[in-house]
């Protein structure tokens, strides 16, 4: 290759990847008030107690794909949590989270079309525990994000009948990039 075509292909070779392909966000619940802002929220404690444990690898690999898997240690035993991703930061309100992260966003809010609102244009788990509070999801998708637009990944309370309505978010975690 001849010199000065080698020397103006070398910055573009020092550019950092547009995005990382694997992005791996690790915390403990704290509550939304704590003094240094948490990554990992807890808006119910009696679900996801403060101090329970939280991985999320979101792995975009694959071209065109978004891969996420997530795990929990420490929350409520023999729970099933839906989950999905959202367009706001976590914060000491519970719906500072945003609506969900849609790949063909719905004109109408909030999104209640299934034509928008199903699990082809949103990332959606379900996340059940066992006995000891002990869980792990995953979920892929045939799109990536828009830069900056999914910022947080949050579960809602899924238990209709019980303490929390269904759409209830009682944990989130803010994903890599986004604090």
């Amino acid at each position: 290759m001849p010199a000065p075509l080698a020397a103006a292909l070398l910055p573009l070779a020092l550019l950092a990847p547009a995005a990382v392909p694997v992005a791996v966000t690790e915390a403990d619940f704290d509550p939304a008030t704590a003094f240094v802002p948490p990554v990992a929220v807890s808006h119910a404690p009696d679900l996801v107690p403060y101090g329970s444990h939280v991985r999320v690898v979101v792995d975009r690999s694959v071209p065109g794909r978004t891969v996420l898997r997530m795990g929990v240690d420490g929350v409520a035993a023999g729970h099933a949590f839906p989950v999905h991703l959202h367009t706001g930061a976590c914060g000491a309100d519970p719906a500072a989270s945003g609506p969900h992260y849609q790949d063909v966003v719905d004109p109408v809010s909030p999104s209640t079309d299934p034509a928008y609102a199903n699990d082809r244009n949103e990332l959606r788990l379900t996340l059940r525990t066992d006995g000891r509070g002990a869980g792990s999801a995953a979920a892929s998708v045939a799109w990536r994000p828009r830069p900056g637009g999914a910022r947080s990944l949050v579960l809602h309370a899924g238990d209709p009948a019980g303490a929390h309505g269904a759409a209830d978010r009682v944990a989130c975690v803010n994903l890599e990039g986004t604090r």
